[in-house]
This record gives structure tokens, sequence and C-alpha cells, in this order.
């Protein structure tokens, strides 16, 4: 048994609303075969606290806007590692030094993960260079 497309679909939309708050090694693990109790785990990593609560908030926001709401929320008072469980999908926001000393993907390696690239990642070279060789960029020696 694979994440519900809901699931899937929420995990998504988690990860994209926390990579536009530059949340960085945004991952999705689909857990579904593991546990009983959730699809999806969403993993996201900022480098101080302030970010990431700020990433805390867009995925709430983002989540909110499509009907979603967390049924709990922990560890938002130190904002090292912040849980939000929308019962399908629990996001793990994690400072950078938690997420390098826990290693979840390393947990969790057997289980399959879901693709998720960046909508706001760049997919081709600046100026639509399709010849394969490096865009260059203009200096205006300033």
């Amino acid at each position: 048994m694979t994440a519900s497309d809901e699931a899937r679909e929420t995990a998504l939309l988690a990860a994209q609303a926390a990579a536009d708050k530059l949340a960085t090694d945004v991952s999705i693990v689909d857990v579904s075969e593991r546990l009983a109790i959730t699809d999806a785990f969403v993993l996201a990593s900022a480098p101080n606290e302030r970010q990431v609560q700020a990433i805390v908030d867009e995925v709430e926001e983002r989540l909110r806007e499509h009907g979603v709401k967390p049924v709990r929320r922990e560890g938002v008072a130190e904002s090292r590692w912040v849980l939000l469980d929308f019962v399908d999908v629990v996001v793990h926001v994690q400072h950078a030094e938690e997420r390098a000393y826990y290693a979840l993907e390393r947990l969790w390696k057997d289980c399959p993960t879901i693709p998720f690239t960046d909508a706001a990642a760049p997919s081709a070279a600046p100026g639509g260079n399709d010849s394969g060789t490096p865009a260059v960029a203009e200096t205006t020696g300033q």
C-alpha cells in the first residue's frame, strides 16, 4: 500500500510551501507501509530558529488555504524541530543541526520517497541556452 492521493497532494503542497520560504533539503518519505498512523513525512531544514518558524508558518497557512489544518503542533516554543501533524502527513521542520544529528532519512531509508521538485527552481539555463555550453553572465565593470 502506498500513500493515498490526498496524502501525496498534501505532502507536495507542504513541501512547496517550505521551499518557498527557503527551506533546504526538502524531501518526502512515503511511510504508509511502515506506519499505520500516517502516510507521509515531509522533511525540511533551516539554518536558524527564526527560519524554522517562518517555514512552519508558511506550511500552515498554505495548507489552511486548501482546507487542511494541523491536529497537533510540537516544538514550536524552541523552534529547533517543529512537528506539524496533518493526520495523513506529518511535517518535520528541523534546524540543520537536528536534521544532521537525527538523520530521519537514514531511519526511514527502506521507505520509498515521493518525488518533489521546487517549482521555483530554475529548470533551464538562463536565456534559454540549449547549446550545451554554459551561459556566460554579463558584467558591467562597476
